[in-house]
């Protein structure tokens, strides 16, 4: 089941320096696939797809990645690289939560929050962590409850609430932590106006391994006010993306023989039919 769900960066035209950018930022990755279309690559084994095309939107900080940082030191060296072109959301500093924290949006608006503490409270590396915020705030502990029922080998770490001291509605979510299908995320709410919310540019891909899985997921993800949009691509109810594939589709697309018959089909479709693929 390893790495069921990941992310996708919609980074137009410039995937290549991006590929090269994070593992070079990072450490600890490689290039696992490459096309014109897309780059796949892996950061401490965790897979994240870099997408050349598709939609118009930018990446924003209503979706941004945690990294779970073992030091100070490791912390302040991913920043020192990330801050090159980039823009200061949180400075780095030590804060109640912890001893070096601070959350940066890298030159492709990719935004990081680099996280002191302790790799057995949250072993995955990177967790995308989601900001409910605008119309949608409110709606983090919904969320986290809907998505941890409708994935298999998923539950809920925590939720923690805001406090009165934090000047912000009580029955708000400060901080939650949740697994589905074995891959980490975090949500949060946010009353603040940041003019900025969910959009296409950063998705959460799921690889099914048959039809039926596929039917699932997409049946229930466009219900209660989702919608489909095309090539396998869905927004739910609250806003996220979602690209919902068969595991095959990198074999299928990367077939020097058929790969443009693939794509042509994938192409014409919303939700994507495997055996419709298969027989392009």
């Amino acid at each position: 089941m390893k790495n069921l769900i990941y992310p996708c960066l919609t980074l137009k035209g410039k995937i290549v320096e991006a590929s090269d950018f994070y593992i070079q930022t990072f450490g600890e990755g490689k290039v696992s696939q490459t096309s014109s279309f897309v780059i796949q690559i892996e950061l401490s084994g965790q897979k994240i797809m870099l997408l050349n095309d598709g939609p118009s939107s930018s990446p924003n900080p209503a979706i941004s990645f945690m990294v779970i940082c073992e030091s100070a030191e490791e912390t302040e060296k991913y920043w020192n690289k990330l801050i090159d072109g980039g823009s200061i959301l949180m400075p780095i500093d030590s804060y109640d939560w912890s001893p070096k924290y601070g959350w940066i949006q890298d030159k492709y608006g990719v935004s990081w929050q680099l996280y002191t503490g302790d790799k057995a409270d949250t072993p995955q590396k990177f967790c995308p962590t989601l900001m409910f915020t605008g119309a949608k705030v409110g709606e983090a502990t919904n969320a986290v409850h809907y998505y941890t029922e409708l994935f298999p080998n998923s539950n809920i770490q925590g939720i923690m609430k805001y406090s009165e001291a934090d000047g912000e509605n009580t029955n708000f979510v400060k901080h939650a932590q949740f697994t589905i299908n074995g891959f980490v995320a975090m949500a949060m709410d946010s009353s603040a106006d940041h003019k900025f919310g969910f959009n296409d540019a950063i998705s959460l891909v799921v690889e099914c391994e048959t039809q039926a899985e596929i039917d699932k997921y997409w049946a229930q993800l466009t219900a209660n006010g989702g919608h489909e949009v095309a090539c396998g691509w869905l927004t739910d109810q609250y806003g996220i993306s979602w690209q919902i594939i068969p595991k095959a589709l990198g074999k299928l697309v990367g077939d020097p023989e058929r790969g443009q018959r693939v794509m042509g089909a994938l192409m014409k479709m919303k939700k994507l039919v495997i055996a419709d693929l298969e027989n392009a």
